[in-house]
């Protein structure tokens, strides 16, 4: 870990709750809300996620599987995120949230009007944005617990698991 933390102190609660309390509870309560709040499908959803994780190297957020109405992605998914442009195991959504997620984290300034083409014949306006928070927040957030080594130690209390390692 990167960052000093009392003895005692949970490292993850410490480091996004007490260091810098005027940003901190408001950059997990972010986090979470892409959790909570989304209305885009599963396993777009995951897709964008698992590749954002993949190029952040954030060791929790890549074994971290999301899970709505008690289910989750099938085991080979993380895998075809990896391979997004030649997978058949993807929809036009699902390989293009993998897509963005991957050119919004290494050439944002690439998004040229042919993918914003292929992007608005899928999503509409309102998921574009959704997607683009999503991601943006899983950018910032895994990143930050990665360079700060937290991304091992992301645990709630009571052995839960954090999404983004945010309390």
């Amino acid at each position: 870990m990167r960052v000093d933390v009392p003895d005692g102190k949970d490292p993850i609660q410490y480091v996004w709750g007490e260091m810098v309390p005027g940003i901190g509870p408001a950059a997990s309560n972010f986090s979470l809300a892409v959790y909570a709040h989304t209305t885009l499908g599963l396993r777009e959803f995951e897709a964008a996620r698992l590749r954002i994780a993949q190029i952040n190297g954030c060791l929790f957020c890549l074994d971290w599987r999301t899970e709505r109405d008690g289910r989750k992605v099938e085991e080979e998914f993380a895998d075809a995120v990896t391979h997004w442009r030649t997978t058949d195991a993807f929809d036009d959504r699902t390989r293009l949230a993998a897509e963005y997620a991957e050119r919004y984290a290494l050439d944002h300034h690439g998004l040229d009007d042919e993918f914003w083409d292929r992007m608005s014949a899928h999503y509409s306006q309102p998921e574009i944005v959704e997607l683009t928070m999503c991601v943006g927040s899983w950018l910032t957030f895994g990143r930050l617990n990665r360079v700060l080594g937290l991304d091992a130690i992301c645990v709630l209390p009571g052995g839960g698991h954090s999404p983004s390692g945010t309390p």
